[in-house]
């Protein structure tokens, strides 16, 4: 039994969610408008301020596409109204980022910078060398591209130098002995 499928999920106040033909939801909140396609199979009920998604029998599919239909409305849900927040940190001597209008420049070890361009409907912002927030209505949009800018340098084991999530703990293995 799915217990993330089965869950009612409550609208907050200023967030809209119509269901159209062929499970087209649409949520609109004081940040803006999700669209997304879910699976027709699905029944998908708007009832006041309270929505759940039911399946229509137990198959292995349907019960897979349940939980999953039930999270990505509950994330466009919390997008249109809270949004989603991604912060990064550079760490290396010398490793520091800039923002320059709608590119962010990144100095990390290379012999080049490396220049890369904010998607449409995501915020980046630098507050300090070091940091990069990334901000948006879309979980998949601002996790994906973080994931993108942590991927220019990876954090490596030895010295922990690169691109890492500001949650994200790095385990520092130990160097390599000389022998006597």
């Amino acid at each position: 039994m799915s217990r993330i499928g089965n869950r009612i999920l409550t609208i907050p106040e200023g967030v809209t969610v119509t269901v159209g033909e062929n499970n087209f939801v649409t949520v609109t909140g004081p940040k803006g408008e999700l669209k997304n396609n879910f699976n027709k199979d699905m029944k998908i009920t708007v009832d006041g301020n309270k929505l759940s998604v039911v399946r229509p029998d137990d198959t292995i599919k349907n019960k897979t596409l349940h939980g999953t239909t039930n999270s990505l409305i509950n994330n466009m849900i919390i997008g249109v109204s809270e949004g989603f927040k991604r912060d990064l940190q550079i760490n290396g001597v010398g490793y520091r980022c800039s923002l320059a209008g709608n590119t962010i420049t990144l100095n990390v070890g290379y012999s080049h910078p490396v220049k890369v361009e904010i998607p449409a409907g995501l915020k980046a912002e630098v507050p300090t060398v070091t940091t990069i927030t990334i901000s948006g209505i879309d979980k998949q949009q601002v996790n994906e591209f973080a994931a993108e800018i942590r991927k220019i340098r990876k954090p490596e084991p030895y010295k922990g130098k690169g691109i890492r999530y500001a949650d994200e703990h790095i385990r520092i293995k130990e160097g390599k002995k000389a022998s006597k």
